[in-house]
């Protein structure tokens, strides 16, 4: 029962998160949370792009350098406050401030690729568009009247929605090709965040079948030697 209230206690932000939006622009997000360089990539944008702001407060440091193959220097390096390896991952941001600043104070992300699903994850990072109506100058196809920056702009460069719907940006520092790459890098973490034991459950998942189909013939086998004489 406890673990059954901490986790729901950890959707009540990312629920909250996902209020809004629109189905209409999700694409599918080629995930691979066995590619580790991709895990690392995406951990290192968000720590380096999200976590001003955002947390993801049921993870720790700790375990996702041990997950994503980074070593504790590596993680200590990219950790850009005065929390140490084994803290939880909580952005240093005033939740106070921050609600005055959005509107809403940012939600956790850690189950956010649980809640929302990986392809509207990556569909929410890849159509940002411009929008000088909205306070930050921008907005979104899949979250309309979106309340936050988009910080990864300077990646992606001024995206603009086009008369047929499609998203071109141009003065980022990536190409189209690059920025996709990073925004599924991301989405990649966020999914691993939101399920750590996932590929150990799926590998498990294996083994169990595996397990059950020769116990299925033993025990048939038994049956059919139990039953012998009755037939």
């Amino acid at each position: 029962m406890k673990k059954l209230i901490i986790t729901l206690m950890a959707c009540l932000p990312a629920l909250a998160y996902a209020a809004g939006g629109n189905n209409e622009h999700v694409v599918s997000a080629d995930i691979d949370l066995h590619d580790k360089t991709s895990l690392q990539n995406g951990a290192r944008v968000f720590m380096e792009s999200c976590m001003g702001c955002h947390s993801a407060q049921y993870q720790r440091y700790q375990r996702v350098a041990e997950d994503v193959g980074f070593s504790v220097d590596e993680m200590t390096a990219m950790i850009h406050t005065d929390a140490k390896i084994g803290d939880l991952m909580v952005s240093s941001m005033p939740q106070a401030e921050a609600a005055k600043w959005f509107g809403a104070a940012p939600p956790d992300l850690t189950m956010i690729a649980r809640v929302r699903g990986s392809d509207w994850v990556y569909s929410y990072l890849t159509t940002f568009y411009k929008d000088e109506s909205r306070p930050f100058g921008v907005n979104n196809l899949v979250f309309p009247s979106v309340g936050m920056p988009h910080v990864l702009q300077s990646y992606q460069g001024t995206p603009v929605l086009q008369e047929d719907g499609s998203i071109v940006a141009a003065g980022g520092s990536m190409s189209d090709a690059e920025y996709k790459k990073l925004a599924l890098d991301l989405t990649n973490f966020l999914t691993y965040s939101a399920e750590p034991i996932r590929t150990t459950r799926e590998a498990m998942g294996v083994w169990v079948l595996g397990f059950l189909a020769i116990f299925f013939v033993i025990a048939y086998l038994l049956k059919r030697e139990y039953w012998r004489d009755v037939h």
